[in-house]
């Protein structure tokens, strides 16, 4: 069969009707202007009628409220020093889900960021299901910068402020620290926080979809920085009071030290050191416990310091003067048929002056024993000893006081040498200042005061001047205190020297040496208290130990204050004298 056969074999569909292809077509036809038109009313009612739709989604991919950094308040020594200061940083975090994968890509990221590459990622991949993660913090402009420069996707910065130290270890304590978010941790930045912190501020920016910064709209609000503080400190003083400080606790290779010198006339503290210290603006390896501002929380059995304050409970009563005769023989005593006190050695009779120069622990037990039975506890009570010194400083101490009930014998005896009782550095000083201030005990302040406060009469007055006198006798050069003689002021003063506390009982070879003085006796302007802990080395007096740094310290306070020397002062320096 041919081929032209085949074909006419093969039966043939009849072609569609010509009504109903055009049907099709003109159906296919409305069909698509129908949605054209839809899809142009659409676009019309959204570009005209309903803007807002549009508008608010393309705002939502592209303009963002930021939030503008408040720096933090700055604190000042008296005299404008700064002491904490607020500076710009840049801390750069990433979108781990945009962050390149590659391994060349994320080393080089790793060696501008100077981290490890594993440690890196690591951390991508423990917030790979989150949008958010810090790569780096509080890193210098320039530092950042250079992160930013490689441009790679996910990265982007974040302005902050850091907290740094101009008087770095010096002051550490007093000021504390702040974190990596600049929230006080410590010390003053955390007693006032919430003034020194500022309100940050708002602004609407245009960014593109990665992130970046296209243009700055407008200002929403403003930025309020933190308050400006100031302290009573002053920095030329504070620098001077920590250098000497820890000279002498290296030298007598000590467990620490603490230094408080007040101003006699308003209480402000002008300088507050302690040791050990640490750097605040590098807290690499911090040990803990430098953290704590001893002066403050710390407490401590006074010892012999306080035997001026429980003599001013006797020469209140009319048995008592500076003259009176105590008979200290044999030095020793026995009380509640187990407690025995020793002197140094059997000093006889001696007056009440006399007592406080050798430091008599029979003398003052005896003049206790005379006394009524609370009359002690309830002159360090006014003294402002067992309660709060009222600085707002975080964990100050109140330190202990016994209950004013009836004492055995030995509790009313060794309160009246400094024993049975503690106090912070910080209050030892303050209570010194009734001494220095006619009886007038004048509360502490870390802050500059506007004026003096009125204060309150503690002891009075006569009392107050004769104990005076009466220390200025023990800080001479032939006496146990002669080591904190100021050369060209008169001085009063008194050392202590007492066991430390340990496990319900007393150290045998550890104890604490104390000297609290007030300058120039003449007219007092400073109330300085040094404790030096556990000096070793044979020396752990506290005529040997801490009088010589009051010594240097004061002196050159003196001198920077501008106080006018004493022109009837004994300068020179005998080689002995009585142990104090």
């Amino acid at each position: 069969m041919s081929t032209t056969q085949r074909r006419a074999a093969t039966p043939r569909r009849p072609p569609p009707s010509a009504p109903l292809g055009a049907f099709r077509y003109r159906l296919m036809l409305g069909l698509i202007l129908l949605a054209l038109c839809m899809l142009g009313a659409r676009i019309a009612y959204l570009h005209v009628i309903d803007r807002s739709f549009l508008q608010g989604q393309g705002d939502a991919r592209t303009l963002r409220v930021e939030s503008i950094s408040a720096h933090r308040g700055m604190i000042t020594d008296r005299n404008g020093e700064p002491l904490a200061i607020s500076t710009p940083v840049v801390s750069l975090w990433a979108n781990p889900q945009e962050l390149p994968p590659d391994d060349i890509q994320r080393l080089v990221l790793a060696k501008a960021l100077d981290v490890d590459l594993d440690d890196l990622n690591a951390r991508i991949a423990r917030y790979s299901e989150r949008e958010f993660m810090y790569l780096r913090r509080q890193m210098t402009p320039a530092d950042a910068q250079e992160v930013l420069d490689l441009n790679l996707p996910g990265i982007y910065r974040q302005l902050e402020y850091r907290r740094y130290y101009p008087s770095g270890e010096a002051s550490a304590q007093l000021l504390g620290v702040t974190n990596v978010d600049d929230r006080g941790q410590e010390g003053l930045e955390l007693a006032y926080n919430n003034y020194l912190s500022g309100t940050p501020g708002k602004r609407r920016v245009l960014k593109d979809r990665r992130g970046r910064l296209v243009r700055d709209l407008h200002l929403l609000k403003e930025a309020d920085p933190g308050g400006e503080l100031v302290l009573a400190m002053d920095q030329r003083l504070q620098y001077m009071a920590y250098r000497e400080l820890k000279a002498a606790v290296q030298e007598r290779n000590a467990d620490g030290g603490t230094l408080v010198m007040m101003d006699a006339r308003t209480g402000e503290v002008l300088a507050m050191a302690n040791q050990p210290s640490y750097n605040p603006n590098n807290r690499a390896g911090l040990d803990p416990r430098s953290l704590r501002n001893q002066a403050i929380v710390d407490v401590f059995e006074p010892g012999s310091v306080m035997k001026p304050l429980a003599m001013s409970a006797a020469l209140e009563t009319d048995r008592y003067s500076p003259d009176t005769v105590v008979d200290t023989s044999p030095g020793w005593m026995r009380l509640d048929n187990r407690f025995t006190i020793r002197d140094f050695r059997n000093y006889g009779k001696l007056t009440l002056g006399g007592i406080l120069r050798k430091s008599s622990n029979i003398g003052m037990s005896r003049i206790a024993l005379d006394l009524p039975d609370t009359a002690v506890v309830d002159t360090y009570r006014r003294l402002g000893l067992g309660q709060s010194p009222g600085t707002g400083f975080p964990g100050e101490a109140d330190g202990t006081l016994p209950a004013p009930v009836r004492l055995a014998d030995s509790q009313r005896a060794s309160l009246a040498y400094g024993y049975g009782l503690s106090v912070s550095a910080l209050q030892l000083a303050s209570a010194y200042t009734a001494i220095a201030n006619h009886g007038r005990r004048l509360p502490p302040s870390l802050l500059k005061r506007d004026e003096p406060p009125e204060g309150s009469v503690v002891i009075e007055p006569r009392v107050a001047d004769e104990l005076l006198g009466m220390m200025e006798q023990v800080v001479q050069p032939d006496t146990g205190a002669h080591r904190g003689v100021v050369p060209g002021y008169r001085v009063a003063g008194k050392t202590g020297t007492v066991h430390k506390a340990s496990g319900g009982g007393y150290e045998e070879d550890a104890y604490r040496g104390l000297f609290v003085g007030i300058a120039p006796a003449s007219d007092p302007r400073l109330v300085t208290v040094v404790m030096i802990d556990h000096p070793r080395g044979g020396d752990y007096y506290g005529g040997l130990v801490a009088a010589p740094v009051f010594s240097t310290v004061v002196g050159n306070a003196l001198r920077l204050l501008d106080v006018p020397p004493d022109q009837d002062t004994l300068q020179d320096t005998p080689s002995s004298a009585d142990a104090p």
